[in-house]
């Protein structure tokens, strides 16, 4: 057995700095004295593992006898190791990020071969982060029969976490109120003279964000940058005893220079999924801020890879998940290619801690059903013979094009390529100028809302295209159906107006871009979400329902997910299950972690 004695302090540091826990590793019975024999059975302890993570059936020792290296024997000790860096010291003492406290008791507890003897510090250090129920953090006073249980739960966390200088994701579902959660944390930990708080949003949310404060938190002072170049460096320059700053993704990576030489308190990513992509400007611009604090708000901290999970984690505490190559090699290749169930559930003995997920069917008892369906239709005869015809050419394109400049160089055309396939499975219309030939799906899109309307249904329709919501509105018009219509080009405070009076009943359906309608709408006053066509990542989409579905809503709501029969949408279809399936074996809701 390889004992591990470990002490922590709690003692908040520098931001960007690295809280430690220091452990000891001895080998049972063996006297102090006997440091070189010490030395000398670590050194064989860990060419061991170092065997066994080769995969070796059995090791050779010093004295020429042999060790079998069986999975239950070592495999929590080799987690231990490798998360650890053991082998890289030469010392009889490591130091660990405080962050690696919760990982190394999840693994002690899970497997009897790891026995940690735990500080008084230590145990209150994982009971305040498990279970931030159970601390002693105040409520608001003026937030105190607003908050819902588990949004309280979610203050207590932030809360518990910002205490020991750790940062986390809080990824409830949509319309569960992470806003609020976030405007409770600013409001509790708001300190006199204290720099103040930054939040980073999309464009669409910025304004949401003082409404939100306003109406929740009148007493938190709060302002938006914005503006011209010059409007934003005067905002920026002048002191003017906020609590919290609001500005967008774009407008933070073109002034991070200035941002760079301010402090802030907290720094909240709201839809951080925008920093999904370690590589663009967003991820590099908000790695650079200097805060106290660290924080994400996501309903889909995963969307298409786990690379997007290490992006933002690389955000709130740099190194925890190790570098982005070192990741893919330990994690995400065995995980996805492999389907490596010992690497998914290291993984998340790192991860689980720092990330907090309640769905709405868990925590929202009284959120009325929502019903999902797949509504298949089939091309009219003109548009089947254009898709085959075009296929048929995209086929030749396909393979010229791989064999001229390869995989690599080719995704792009390759992506051109499916794109016009997906717009014909809509309505060739789209690209095709004189067609007449008709949309099966623009048929079954009339006579779906036709039917709602009459029943007396509210709807939203979201198509990735903009052009092709210009072909619904045209259908509506013919039919003498009334709708609002949205998409990027949309002011934000249009979009607020837009949203009021749809939700007062001024319209039944609402036509919405998918990308600029996905994030930061409450359309409650709609019972019925229609996806036009099928987008390749199901999280986007599940974010666009959850615009109807979501605190607030009373009644049923029906989502149907239109697809075109024989066509590339069939495909994306079950390459949606797919990415569902990642998700849900990776981040798995509830608080089971916190009990």
């Amino acid at each position: 057995l390889l004992y591990i004695v470990l002490s922590a302090s709690g003692a908040a540091q520098e931001p960007r700095t690295r809280q430690t826990v220091k452990n000891r590793c001895f080998r049972r019975r063996t006297p102090p004295q006997r440091v070189e024999r010490h030395a000398m059975v670590k050194k064989e302890l860990l060419d061991i593992l170092a065997s066994y993570r080769l995969k070796r059936r059995y090791h050779r020792l010093k004295d020429g006898t042999f060790v079998t290296l069986g999975e239950q024997q070592l495999g929590a000790l080799a987690d231990f190791v490798e998360s650890t860096g053991l082998k890289k010291t030469d010392s009889d003492s490591v130091e660990l990020p405080l962050s690696r406290a919760m990982y190394v008791d999840a693994l002690a507890r899970e497997d009897e071969g790891l026995r940690l003897e735990r500080s008084r510090r230590f145990k209150e250090i994982v009971r305040d982060i498990k279970n931030p129920a159970d601390a002693d953090i105040e409520v608001p006073a003026c937030l105190k029969g607003v908050l819902r249980d588990y949004q309280v739960t979610g203050f207590c966390w932030l809360s518990a976490l910002a205490s020991y200088g750790l940062g986390g994701i809080l990824a409830d579902d949509m319309g569960l109120g992470k806003t609020l959660q976030v405007i409770a944390f600013l409001l509790a930990h708001r300190e006199k003279d204290a720099p103040p708080a930054l939040v980073v949003a999309p464009t669409s949310l910025m304004y949401n964000w003082l409404d939100e404060i306003e109406r929740f938190a009148p007493q938190l002072k709060a302002s938006v940058i914005a503006g011209s170049k010059k409007e934003r460096e005067a905002a920026l320059a002048v002191d003017g005893g906020y609590d919290v700053i609001v500005t967008t993704y774009n407008m933070l990576k073109r002034d991070i220079a200035l941002y760079e030489k301010q402090r802030f308190s907290y720094c909240f990513l709201d839809e951080a999924q925008h920093i999904k992509n370690p590589s663009t400007q967003n991820a590099k611009a908000v790695k650079k801020l200097r805060t106290g604090g660290y924080f994400a708000l996501t309903g889909t901290p995963i969307e298409n890879t786990l690379t997007e999970l290490w992006s933002i984690f690389d955000f709130l505490m740099p190194g925890y998940l190790l570098t982005q190559k070192k990741f893919k090699a330990r994690f995400e290749t065995p995980i996805v290619r492999e389907q490596d169930v010992r690497a998914m559930t290291d993984l998340k003995r790192h991860v689980m801690p720092f990330i907090l997920r309640r769905m709405k069917k868990d925590v929202l008892t009284e959120l009325p059903d929502k019903v999902e369906r797949k509504m298949v239709n089939e091309m009219t005869p003109k548009q089947e013979k254009i898709y085959q015809g075009w296929f048929i050419k995209s086929q030749r394109a396909f393979a010229a094009e791989l064999q001229a400049n390869g995989f690599g160089e080719s995704r792009i055309k390759i992506l051109a390529i499916l794109t016009r396939l997906r717009q014909i499975a809509c309505d060739p219309a789209m690209f095709l100028e004189g067609y007449d030939g008709g949309s099966g799906k623009l048929d079954m899109l009339e006579e779906v809302v036709s039917e709602a309307v009459e029943g007396g249904h509210r709807i939203l329709v979201f198509s990735q295209f903009t052009t092709m919501l210009g072909h619904i509105s045209e259908r509506l018009k013919a039919l003498g159906i009334c709708y609002f219509y949205l998409d990027g080009s949309t002011p934000p405070l249009e979009r607020i107006r837009l949203v009021k009076a749809f939700n007062e009943g001024a319209m039944p359906v609402f036509l919405i871009s998918l990308k600029a309608g996905g994030t930061g709408l409450n359309l409650t006053g709609a019972d019925m979400v229609v996806h036009f066509d099928p987008w390749w990542n199901p999280a986007v989409e599940d974010q666009a329902t959850d615009r109807a579905y979501r605190l607030g809503q009373k009644n049923n709501v029906q989502v149907l997910k239109f697809i075109t029969k024989n066509t590339v949408e069939e495909k994306i279809y079950k390459l949606q299950e797919k990415k569902k399936s990642l998700i849900d074996r990776m981040i798995q809701p509830g608080e089971n972690f916190l009990t």
